[in-house]
């Protein structure tokens, strides 16, 4: 190649290096300014960062009590996907909790947000009969809305599904419950196959886009590994919701670790995903 050649296609590749540099700036820049929470578990089960309470609780009768550790709930440290994490060792009621008022932005007109966390399980040997929820967001009763990651309780190998259940009433108005409505009729992404091992960490994040703004408004995405399963639209997917009684919860019935976890006020696109899946640190190179 001659030597101007060489210098020109130099060039070139610095520019792409170049650009490639500053569109990943921009996209953690849009992305700093979208988190409003974020739990590492390095040092503890409450969150690093917060807009709203940082304090991590366990439910005590019809008390919130800080969370600590127990025989079902251990921090681990050094083994998490980014530093410590958390481990369920077994099926309990142990639920960390995290209020959501003033850091979820729960609303009853136009809600959006993006939940992300780190999982690491093999779902068939290291689940217990029953549902298994890694992550809820509920409010004051599951009939007025549900939000959930979950693993069915009857299938081999199980599937793994997220769903945006609204109002009893608008998703199953004959009372026939979670199973028996058609898949069709039920707002959720379904995944007979997933990725998840505990040979390795699955990155899962969930967005809720202008929930409670109309059928035709509303839907929901779900990634695994910062690539997009399956979409939650066409469904009337308003809430009943009292804003301070909304709740982000974990480990409902769940075996197995997790790390990392974060909120965003908004629903994140593809490539805002896809960038967050990228970090090389997680999300505390967003933090402020």
């Amino acid at each position: 190649m001659v030597p101007y050649m060489k210098s020109a296609l130099f060039l070139f590749l610095l520019f792409l290096s170049l650009s490639g540099t500053t569109i990943s700036l921009r996209a953690d820049d849009a992305l700093k300014k979208a988190l409003v929470m974020h739990a590492s578990f390095d040092k503890g089960f409450d969150s690093d960062f917060s807009i709203g309470d940082k304090t991590c609780y366990l439910k005590a009768g019809s008390e919130m009590v800080p969370c600590v550790e127990s025989d079902d709930l251990k921090l681990v440290p050094g083994e998490g996907k980014f530093g410590g994490a958390i481990h369920f060792p077994r099926k309990a009621a142990v639920r960390p909790t995290y209020r959501g008022d003033g850091m979820l932005g729960y609303n009853a007109e136009n809600w959006s947000a993006t939940v992300s966390l780190w999982l690491r399980l093999t779902p068939d040997e290291d689940l217990e009969p029953g549902y298994c929820d890694p992550i809820q967001i509920v409010g004051d009763d599951t009939k007025k809305g549900f939000i959930f990651l979950e693993w069915s309780k009857d299938h081999t190998p199980r599937y793994f599904r997220y769903a945006i259940r609204p109002l009893i009433e608008l998703w199953d108005p004959e009372g026939l419950g979670w199973e028996v409505v058609p898949e069709a009729g039920r707002p959720m992404v379904q995944l007979k196959e997933a990725p998840f091992s505990r040979d390795r960490w699955t990155h899962a994040v969930f967005t809720l886009d202008q929930i409670n703004a109309g059928k035709g408004k509303s839907s929901g995405v779900l990634y695994l590994d910062g690539k997009r399963q399956g979409k939650i639209e066409g469904h009337n997917l308003t809430f009943g919701w009292d804003p301070k009684a909304v709740l982000l919860v974990l480990g409902a019935a769940y075996v197995g670790h997790l790390d990392d976890l974060a909120v965003f006020n908004r629903a994140l696109s593809d490539e805002e995903v896809a960038r967050l899946h990228a970090l090389e640190t997680g999300v505390a190179e967003l933090r402020p």
